[in-house]
């Protein structure tokens, strides 16, 4: 009996130093899977393309959206207990929107890891919570995107693609860059195939690299961009490509399967007479068949549709070749034309996400990525809600991740981006960043420091 009574004595007071523990234990102290953060009173802008929801509060719990609710409802959905612990970071005046998304982004061509680290800070200070890069040395983005998904190094998430292409492509010196120390062709990371090639042996090796996606870039027919696709999708790989592949004609390109195709520029081959043979001999396309509007490529349009295939269409890169003095290569259709299509595409229903394919200047303070955006809504007929909705819930399904970003759901992946300024009143508000959350970690605008001439020294 004494035994039973000391050994209820010792509980008790076991548990009466936990209690004490507790209520002397700050509740940020508390791990962020006992602490909700509640960001209180924003304007949400989901991403989905519905209408802005005044009054909102976004609650955050180790790292993912637990709900998305009208301000005086949080402290109900979690309970007395969870609602005095939480952490309230008032957001009257703010509107709130799901991280934006870059999907043509090209970050290690010719590798210098610290201007690609500064890059990607910049990123994410800017509201830029993943970016898709279309080939590079994976070598280096698989370490990358390592280190931004374990937050490790301050960045979006990383996607990148293993490429493909014919190998007389792989004289191109992008290619020698991105594999240097090997022979470009003959690595993983970028393949020569033909039609001897084994292409299951050949997607695998790609899948080895940590690639999210191949990209099918030049020189080849149809009927190898088709294999190609169709393996890579039974291997669980996505397929990027290029809009025409030469000698495949864009039609080719789309019947084959591709999930994203970029580029409306390269969209206007399909009005050719003759595809060019390769890539690297191509002509300008055929500008006089669109004088009259953009009509020929109404059934190209329908198919991609009908299929679901995104048009990643890179309005920035010709914007800059066009108008930057001096810029070169010059592209191989207008600008004018390349707007006309992407117009063209958005009116018949086709999916377009916001991918660049440049960035700004390394003094600069923001990605090129809000150039884009505005020249979908200055240029291409899309209202700002649409253009949010190409940079979030569309860009998301580029690299196959809608069910965990691209909009702001309860479940999803606390990526959002906090504005000052109401972007449907204007789409260059989207410039006025004040806080992005990663996974829930804060970035807040004030904190960024700016690339240095340092890390930028390949670049100035």
């Amino acid at each position: 009996m004494a035994g039973d009574r000391e050994n209820r004595e010792v509980a008790l007071r076991q548990i009466l130093f936990l209690v004490l523990l507790l209520a002397a234990t700050p509740a940020q102290a508390l791990s962020p899977a006992q602490v909700a953060t509640v960001y209180d009173g924003a304007v949400v802008i989901d991403g989905t393309g519905a209408p802005p929801r005044p009054g909102m509060a976004i609650v955050v719990r180790d790292g993912r959206i637990q709900a998305v609710v009208p301000s005086g409802q949080w402290r109900a959905l979690l309970g007395p207990a969870d609602a005095k612990l939480a952490h309230v970071v008032d957001m009257h005046g703010r509107y709130a929107l799901p991280g934006l998304i870059d999907t043509h982004v090209h970050l290690a061509t010719d590798p210098d890891p610290p201007y690609e680290r500064a890059l990607l800070r910049r990123y994410v200070f800017s509201g830029v919570t993943t970016v898709r890069d279309m080939a590079g040395d994976t070598r280096v983005l698989a370490d990358l995107a390592r280190a931004t998904l374990l937050h490790q190094l301050d960045g979006p998430d990383i996607y990148f693609a293993a490429l493909m292409a014919g190998p007389q492509f792989f004289h191109d010196p992008r290619t020698v860059a991105s594999a240097q120390g090997a022979v470009p062709g003959a690595v993983p990371w970028m393949q020569a195939i033909t039609d001897d090639t084994d292409i299951a042996l050949a997607v695998a090796r790609a899948q080895g690299t940590g690639a999210t996606a191949l990209k099918v870039y030049a020189d080849l027919p149809g009927s190898l961009v088709a294999k190609i696709t169709a393996e890579a999708h039974r291997q669980h790989m996505l397929v990027w490509a290029h809009a025409a592949v030469f000698p495949a004609r864009p039609s080719e390109v789309v019947d084959a399967g591709v999930d994203v195709v970029s580029h409306s520029c390269l969209l206007a081959y399909q009005a050719s007479a003759a595809m060019p043979p390769q890539y690297h001999n191509r002509a300008s396309v055929e500008e006089d068949r669109f004088t009259d509007g953009t009509a020929i490529l109404d059934p190209l349009f329908a198919d991609m549709k009908a299929r679901g295939t995104i048009l990643d269409a890179t309005l920035y890169v010709y914007d800059v070749m066009w108008k930057v003095p001096g810029a070169s290569p010059k592209p191989y259709c207008t600008l004018a034309l390349a707007e006309k299509i992407a117009a063209a595409a958005h009116r018949a229903g086709v999916e377009i996400s916001t991918g660049t394919d440049a960035d700004t200047a390394w003094d600069k303070p923001l990605p090129s990525l809000f150039d884009e955006i505005e020249l979908l809504v200055n240029k291409a007929g899309f209202t700002p809600l649409e253009a949010i909705r190409a940079a979030t819930l569309v860009g998301a399904r580029t690299v196959g991740r809608e069910k965990e970003i691209g909009t702001l759901e309860a479940g999803k992946r606390a990526n959002i981006v906090f504005l000052t300024k109401n972007p449907l009143d204007d789409i260059a508000n989207l410039r006025s960043a004040e806080l992005t959350l990663k996974d829930g970690q804060e970035f807040r605008r004030v904190k960024y420091q700016p690339i240095t001439k340092d890390e930028a020294k390949a670049e100035q």
